[in-house]
């Protein structure tokens, strides 16, 4: 099979992300200290992220929305106007912080384009700040397509294959997400490779059974997904 397309996440599989996300909660939580204890806010803005993600999606903005909300809540509307101005510029912080490609990157997306792969970024967020990074990334020019999708349930993966031209049979989904890159795409007759990062959002946990696990493979680090590409292609 020699038409097979990849298919990449991008925060946390090609660069660094969710750790930014994890320094700004615990200065939010820092703010907050005279109303809660760390644990309390940090566990309050998963509860509310959680129930705004049906009127903002995922990304930057929304997580600004759901910080301001959570600093009102605990402080019982009584947070001043300098916090929130504070809260504010973490989440400008949070959006300029620097991209840095995780060890392996480029070299594997440089060796996969050398061999005619079809590549497409599949990523979820708010499409603005995940252009942004993709450009200060460098990493744009490997791509054929780069899709920013609200959501990443299956759904949504089948939306992009069809108006791809691409057969699910020949899509592969490369990502550290069991819950949004993994199992949407095994479960519509894609193929998966998991690169599980050290650090995961509570909201992409997921359960995997038995028979889910022999339906993808799972890696440490994103060079070894040449040499199973590969395979694949000659099955």
């Amino acid at each position: 099979m020699n038409n097979l397309i990849i298919g990449f996440d991008a925060d946390d599989t090609l660069w660094i992300n969710e750790p930014y996300y994890r320094e700004t909660e615990k200065e939010f939580s820092h703010l907050l200290s005279e109303y809660c204890q760390e644990e309390t806010a940090i566990k309050e803005l998963l509860k509310i992220e959680i129930e705004n993600i049906p009127l903002y999606g995922f990304g930057a903005k929304g997580f600004t929305l759901s910080l301001i909300e959570t600093a009102l809540h605990l402080s019982s509307n009584q947070i001043s106007q300098k916090k929130i101005g504070n809260i504010i510029q973490l989440c400008k912080d949070l959006i300029n912080k620097p991209i840095i490609l995780l060890e392996g990157v480029e070299e594997t997306l440089g060796k996969l384009f050398s061999k005619g792969f079809g590549m497409v970024v599949a990523s979820k967020g708010d499409l603005l700040d995940q252009r942004r990074k993709l450009e200060k990334s460098g990493l744009e020019k490997y791509f054929d397509h780069i899709e920013i999708m609200s959501d990443k349930k299956e759904r949504d993966y089948l939306d992009m294959t069809e108006r791809l031209g691409i057969r699910t049979g020949n899509f592969i989904m490369i990502g550290n997400s069991l819950k949004s890159d993994i199992l949407p795409v095994i479960k519509i007759g894609g193929r998966a490779v998991h690169i599980p990062y050290h650090t995961t959002w509570e909201h992409e946990k997921a359960e995997v059974s038995d028979k889910e696990k022999d339906r993808y493979t799972e890696v440490e680090h994103i060079s070894e997904i040449i040499d199973i590409i590969e395979a694949m292609r000659k099955k």
